[in-house]
């Protein structure tokens, strides 16, 4: 996939992995052309069968993205009445779930500030990590007027809560990184310095591991969004596709040679079974 013909992101790939920087000046505003290179990114990255691990990230180190471009929005149609339409007809909404739903693991390296269509694309994402002191959460939309239409309203209570969702949306507040990473906007809030090197290396980990491992998890805990009975079932049966492997099993053979199950082993487990991939 060669991730061709883009004006307002810059993409790197590097092996599995996928890093790309938005770069549209001056504040990295979601204007219709941004979100449409967005839309198309999320698009080829579906479509990429060797895409791994996805990062996206911001060349200004104040603004990851803002928010959607309200000068836009005031040229939407108002003529007619609203209709309740299945979510799919929704493009923005359909760009979000790419992104939460895709068979690559989506992270998002916030380093600025964040805000209303900007936090949205972000919640959609599989993990998202802030700076502290410097990453800002806003969902400015109910101050002037209108409310989270590209779907804030229903990720951000699956993420923070709905009493706490409600104190952000309707409070019109900034969200610091300390308070976002407590409440579980965030994974985890770093120092300046810190995240880069975090963020590269948990990419660099992931992207070592068995791709139809890692594919398969991320399907099994998505479906944690269906009601429990549902969701244990694609558990099993995604558990019994991966044991079936040739990958698998030789896998899991190496860590037991290399030392898994014994004291000292599993004292190191996490080092030890990143050791399952190496060479």
């Amino acid at each position: 996939m060669a991730y061709d013909n883009y004006s307002l992101i810059r993409i790197v790939r590097e092996g599995r992995i996928v890093t790309a920087t938005v770069d549209a000046p001056p504040i990295n505003i979601i204007t219709m052309e941004l979100y449409g290179e967005l839309a198309r990114l999320a698009q080829e990255l579906e479509a990429d069968p060797d895409a791994l691990v996805f990062v996206l990230k911001s060349a200004d180190p104040d603004f990851f993205l803002t928010h959607f471009d309200v000068g836009a929005i005031l040229t939407f149609p108002t003529d007619g009445t609203p209709q309740r339409e299945p979510w799919d007809r929704n493009a923005y909404h359909q760009m979000c779930e790419r992104f939460r739903t895709m068979n690559t693991v989506t992270i998002a390296q916030i380093e600025g500030r964040v805000g209303g269509g900007g936090s949205e694309i972000s919640m959609s994402f599989d993990m998202r990590f802030g700076v502290k002191g410097k990453t800002v959460i806003n969902q400015m939309e109910v101050p002037i007027g209108i409310l989270p239409g590209g779907t804030g309203t229903q990720r951000m209570p699956r993420l923070i809560g709905r009493s706490r969702t409600l104190e952000v949306i309707l409070g019109g507040i900034d969200l610091d990184a300390e308070t976002a990473e407590r409440w579980g906007y965030l994974n985890r809030a770093f120092a300046a310095d810190e995240i880069g090197p975090y963020v590269d290396a948990l990419a660099r980990r992931i992207a070592s591991f068995p791709p139809q491992a890692v594919r398969l998890a991320k399907q099994s805990v998505t479906s944690a969004d269906k009601p429990l009975h549902e969701g244990l079932a694609d558990e099993s049966y995604l558990f019994q596709q991966l044991t079936r492997t040739p990958e698998a099993q030789a896998a899991m053979a190496k860590f037991l040679e290399i030392g898994g199950q014994t004291r000292e082993g599993e004292l190191r487990v996490a080092e030890l079974s990143a050791q399952v991939s190496e060479g």
